[in-house]
This record gives C-alpha cells, structure tokens and sequence, in this order.
C-alpha cells in the first residue's frame, strides 16, 4: 500500500471552533476547485499562466485545505475528546472494506 505522509502542524493564535473550521474547509476546497478550474477553461477565461505554474498553485490550495482539516483533527480532539488514532484506523478499515485497499 502506497502512502502519502503529511505532518501539519496546529496553528497558533487561533481560536477556531469546529462549525468555523467546516467554513473555512469549505472555503479552502473552493480555492483549490477554482484553480483547477481555470486549468481547464471551465471558468469561461483562457489561462494565462503555464501548466506547471497552474500545478503549483494546485499543490499550494491542496496544502491549504489539508492544513484546515488537520486544523479541525486538533479541534475535534480538543474540544470533542475525538481519538484521530481510532478513526484513523476505523477508516483504513472502511477502505480495505470497500476494496480500495489491499
């Protein structure tokens, strides 16, 4: 099985809430989808920059978002005493069930 690592840290200065964090997610996944969608043409403008700038752009919105969801992991365990370890492994097995995994 193929992995990608990523350790992200929490944020300082911040006070977020899990309904703000869901926001900003949100916000994050539209700027990605943006980015990727002027690749593509779909936002009725022709792209000005070249691929491998487009695909930068795309990595640093990816980051983004990872980032605002590693935010709400922190959130979770914090404010909800959510284990991430537990569904970690809950969602593993969730993909090996659905054959996403072998």
């Amino acid at each position: 099985m193929q992995t990608k690592d990523i350790s992200l840290p929490k944020l300082n200065n911040l006070s977020p809430t899990l309904e703000s964090t869901a926001l900003k997610l949100m916000e994050e996944a539209g700027e990605l989808a943006q980015v990727i969608g002027k690749l593509r043409g779909m936002s009725g403008e022709k792209a000005q920059l070249d691929e491998r700038r487009i695909m930068q752009l795309v990595a640093n919105e990816l980051l983004d978002v990872a980032q605002t969801a590693v935010s709400m992991m922190f959130v979770l365990e914090e404010q909800y005493n959510v284990d991430i370890d537990v569904a970690k492994k809950q969602h593993l097995d969730k993909l090996k069930k659905k054959g996403y995994l072998i």
